[in-house]
């Protein structure tokens, strides 16, 4: 039985979890850490993932299923290596499993395959998706089946390298003061969900007082790790802050934004990253997320957990402690 706040598995250090809803039943793409003893920098090099396993639950009383590898990276012809945080969707019939990579060149673009099941195999496309950079797609397949994507991270992602539209490798969080956030990005796919329909947007994240977040503020400017999802007709799009460890979360009325800033999902967890999905299934809300409690805090050595997510009356999210009910 998979309960809240521990590992929905032990044999395999898992991070990064994308939780869906398919046919009634649970499904968590995660990324698959590797149990190296590599050093941590900020380029994220000692997130070595190379493969990805879907686990699978009959419900939230069932055990906890891996179903096996669903793609593994030499499968991949543009990947050189860093299979990092992947997202599933399901329309016209197929199951679309995205995942962002290192090019041959070393940078970071977002890739898709294909599977008749939501367990895989997943076929990959030869090439990445033309027009993606960086990294951690999540997918949402709207009320009218129209699909977007979102992406982007800092540092090791290489979001701030593309703050002009082309590559800079010398690209770097702004520090002059009132400098707005490096925007994560957003764009609508194809209806064969392997190609954009259009040149990915900057998504504007704003304050109580309608003034867009600024670079400076840590404790609430987008970091990486986007989701979407939708409550009551809104769009509440939730991500990581990175330096900070906060999950946190904005709403607005269309998937393009703008979102107002509204406040903080989760507390840090131990780990410096911080990574979630957010799904409803049967009438409640559940928020997936890992930590590095199972390897007593090395970074790269993760694993999946869940627990209900509750909001106020208002819409708000209540906030929660990791490791307090």
């Amino acid at each position: 039985m998979a309960k809240q706040k521990e590992p929905l598995v032990t044999h395999i250090f898992t991070a990064d979890p994308s939780a869906h809803v398919f046919d009634g039943k649970l499904y968590v793409y995660p990324s698959h850490d590797l149990a190296h003893d590599g050093e941590d920098n900020d380029e994220g090099d000692e997130y070595q993932m190379e493969d990805y396993h879907v686990l699978s639950m009959d419900d939230l009383d069932a055990p906890c299923v891996d179903n096996g590898e669903a793609l593994h990276m030499k499968d991949v012809p543009w990947v050189s290596k860093q299979m990092w945080a992947p997202d599933c969707a399901f329309k016209n019939g197929k199951y679309y499993l995205y995942f962002p990579a290192r090019d041959k060149e070393g940078n970071f673009h977002i890739g898709v395959a294909i599977g008749d099941s939501p367990v895989g195999p997943f076929k990959p496309e030869d090439d990445y998706i033309q027009g993606t950079f960086s990294i951690d797609p999540a997918v949402l397949v709207d009320d009218d089946e129209e699909a977007y994507i979102y992406f982007g991270g800092l540092w090791g992602g290489q979001l701030e390298k593309w703050v002009t539209g082309s590559f800079n490798p010398d690209g770097a969080e702004p520090k002059e003061e009132g400098a707005h956030e490096v925007r994560p990005r957003v764009a609508k796919l194809n209806k064969d969900m392997i190609s954009l329909a259009e040149e990915p947007k900057e998504i504007v994240i704003l304050d109580e007082n309608g003034n867009e977040l600024l670079a400076s503020d840590e404790e609430r400017r987008y970091f990486e790790g986007p989701w979407m999802h939708k409550y009551n007709g809104k769009y509440y799009f939730s991500y990581s802050t990175g330096t900070t460890h906060y999950l946190v979360y904005a709403v607005g009325d269309s998937p393009y934004g703008p979102f107002t800033y509204q406040g903080r999902i989760l507390e840090p967890v131990i780990g410096w990253t911080t990574h979630h999905s957010i799904v409803e299934y049967q009438d409640k809300w559940y928020l997936f997320y890992h930590d590095s409690e199972m390897s007593n805090g090395v970074n790269h050595r993760r694993c999946v957990k869940y627990r209900e997510l509750k909001y106020n009356p208002d819409g708000t999210i209540i906030c929660m402690k990791p490791y307090e009910d």
